[in-house]
């Protein structure tokens, strides 16, 4: 890798985002990282991916809105930017846009309207996060910012640019399938759905149907073939005692994070995440 641009960064705001944990991370990571090719089958707001900028890399979600955007801010720039800036700052507009994915109207959109969408409704919606509801709809309210930064131009510039001079593959689809795309060249960064502490904590709404221990335990048994095939992985979670136990032949580094989508107020806070690896 050469020296990083730091205008490469996320530039959507996603439930369980590493920025806060990076030091953490990066103290982790494999001596020979940038030797590897870089696997992420849970790209999410890709503050991992952002940070190390591999110039060789499979990213990968199961959202396919979230894989659209990416691809648009790869592919179709120009055309995303002109159509983010229609966009206003008002409940009524707000409210109109988030209800068409309840609508035939959706299935009329362009991919570019789609990323344009996402991205509007994460700058302007309440805590700037992409939940929807089991139907897969989107379901935050409006957040009442007064100046979002719907538009941030040298961000998406620098993302394009990044995503365009280096070797990156970008998929939508279930993780094992980009797990077959590993090798003893490769590093994969695995960052699923946590598992809750307690019922309160419970947020898996960025993805259709939540996650549960049986996703968690099929996970473990995907990263037990990496393992086997010798293939370094870092995996972040929730400290839930399953996830311990689950985990309990791998190295298990416990670090803390702040955390604001309790929906209890007084449970908000720095709390306990693990991060898990099967290397020294």
């Amino acid at each position: 890798m050469s020296k990083n641009n730091k205008l490469v960064a996320p530039f959507l705001k996603w439930v369980g985002g590493k920025r806060q944990l990076m030091p953490s991370i990066v103290k982790l990571l494999p001596k020979n990282i940038k030797e590897l090719n870089y696997i992420e089958p849970f790209i999410g707001g890709g503050a991992v991916f952002f940070h190390l900028q591999p110039k060789n890399a499979i990213i990968n979600d199961f959202n396919k809105e979230l894989v659209n955007v990416y691809k648009i801010i790869k592919n179709n720039l120009p055309e995303l930017i002109i159509d983010l800036k229609k966009h206003e700052n008002k409940p009524d507009y707000f409210y109109k846009i988030r209800s068409l994915d309840r609508t035939e109207e959706f299935n009329e959109l362009t991919p570019v309207e789609r990323a344009s969408r996402v991205i509007y409704l994460n700058k302007t919606c309440f805590n700037g996060l992409y939940r929807v509801n089991n139907a897969g709809e989107f379901n935050a309210p409006f957040g009442r910012y007064k100046n979002p930064n719907i538009v941030n131009e040298p961000t998406l510039k620098a993302v394009n640019k990044y995503l365009n001079s280096n070797n990156i593959i970008v998929m939508n689809g279930d993780y094992e399938d980009v797990l077959t795309k590993a090798n003893e060249n490769s590093f994969v960064y695995l960052d699923p759905p946590y598992h809750p502490i307690s019922e309160s904590s419970n947020f898996t709404g960025y993805i259709q149907g939540g996650w549960d221990i049986f996703d968690q335990t099929r996970l473990r048994d995907a990263c037990n073939e990496l393992d086997k095939k010798g293939i370094k992985f870092l995996l972040s979670n929730s400290s839930a005692p399953i996830i311990r136990d689950l985990y309990d032949k791998y190295k298990i580094t416990t670090v803390k994070a702040n955390r604001a989508i309790n929906s209890n107020g007084a449970n908000r806070g720095a709390i306990d995440e693990f991060l898990i690896r099967n290397y020294e």
